[in-house]
């Protein structure tokens, strides 16, 4: 028994070397007992926090039992990647209305595929260690009924904050997770004491006021879920709050102050893809769905949809400050992409109206538009 067990020991270290290897910044390990999760997760649920993102419901509580997922499965190696790019210029591009923000993980190449195929290359090193070929192993990266964070937070590679997201007081938060689930009985890491304190900055700079109490988000509210996951019309209630942000939202992971300890992705996958660094949304208007497709291949991106992309930029133009090419821009986008993009259109463009008449602009040709909509008639009416 004792053999075995620091046979077990070894293997964890070589599983946290080979893992840093492989490019991960932060390996633990921990076992599947997820129990003191399920009231938590079910009352979310309950609450209707999940919004219109069916999978968290679909699988039960699968989701907080990684032995149904996966049967055999007896530890869970979590790993964090790092993705932080370099001049990464938060406050530059949210302070400019006229600059498309996008969440910073999603610059460069879609994480997903990074993570899972450092998994999988992990998977099979402890598999050629146990001289077990049939060995049964699994990654995870964010596209299964996996709790992922507690999971982390279990692990040690972290505490989970108030903003839901997990912290390392020598990382930060900016760093994707992933897991792989093995059936072997591994030794576990400790988890780290909770470093939150007092602190309420991520609640207080939500622009929606989604983190509706620490440590719980309801999505519905979420700048994330809205550009993102919702499929339908934004409520009218959370556009102007979206300001620039057509993908994601980074407000409370840039308020945190463990962030100041965030460290630069050495991932060059990662590193900004130059149609997508800070650029100006009127270009991004003028996209048509095929170079949208180009740019976005092998992006994250690209499963919101073309639609969904315009709708967002749309939403973004109303915020921008007054001005003609704005107003012209958007009425040439009428009637051609879909309804949802059209309602968003009529949106922004009452919005720069509202913008027009605070100022004191005369724009007839506005107000005809916005009347022509309404109503039905054509354009040119």
């Amino acid at each position: 028994m004792t053999s075995a067990r620091s046979d077990y020991n070894q293997l964890a270290n070589k599983i946290k070397q080979w893992g840093t290897e492989l490019g991960f910044q932060k390996v633990g390990i921990t076992d599947i007992d997820l129990s003191e999760q399920e009231p938590r997760f079910l009352e979310w649920l309950e609450n209707g926090y999940h919004g219109d993102m069916e999978f968290m419901s679909r699988h039960g509580l699968k989701r907080c039992r990684p032995d149904e997922l996966l049967p055999g499965t007896l530890s869970v190696v979590s790993v964090r990647m790092d993705y932080l790019p370099e001049n990464a210029a938060f406050a530059d591009t949210l302070d400019d209305p006229n600059t498309a923000y996008i969440s910073r993980y999603a610059l460069g190449r879609d994480y997903h595929k990074v993570l899972r195929n450092q998994l999988k290359k992990l998977g099979k090193l402890v598999a050629d260690e146990i001289d077990d070929a049939d060995m049964q192993f699994r990654p995870f990266v964010d596209s299964a009924p996996v709790l992922e964070r507690p999971l982390a937070e279990k692990a040690g590679l972290g505490w989970v904050g108030k903003h839901s997201l997990v912290l390392d007081e020598e990382a930060g938060s900016w760093f994707f997770l992933g897991e792989l689930f093995l059936p072997v009985a591994l030794p576990n890491d400790q988890p780290v004491k909770e470093q939150c304190g007092s602190c309420v900055a991520c609640i207080t700079i939500c622009p929606t006021q989604a983190i509706v109490a620490p440590y719980v988000v309801d999505s519905k509210k979420c700048i994330s879920y809205l550009t993102i996951e919702l499929k339908k019309a934004i409520p009218e209630h959370f556009r102007k709050a979206m300001g620039n942000r057509i993908y994601g939202c980074d407000d409370c992971q840039l308020i945190c102050p463990w962030n100041r300890q965030a460290q630069i992705s050495k991932q060059p996958d990662f590193v900004p893809r130059d149609d997508l660094n800070n650029p100006d949304l009127l270009k991004l208007w003028q996209w048509q769905e095929s170079y949208f497709l180009k740019v976005t291949e092998g992006s994250p991106i690209r499963r919101i949809g073309f639609e969904c992309w315009m709708r967002n930029i749309a939403v973004a133009l109303g915020n921008a400050p007054f001005s003609i090419t704005v107003i012209n821009e958007l009425e040439s986008k009428l009637g051609e992409i879909s309804d949802l993009v059209d309602e968003h259109i009529v949106w922004a463009l009452e919005q720069q109206k509202e913008k027009a008449e605070t100022a004191g602009i005369e724009n007839r040709k506005l107000k005809r538009l916005i009347k022509a909509v309404r109503i039905g008639l054509p354009r040119d009416a």
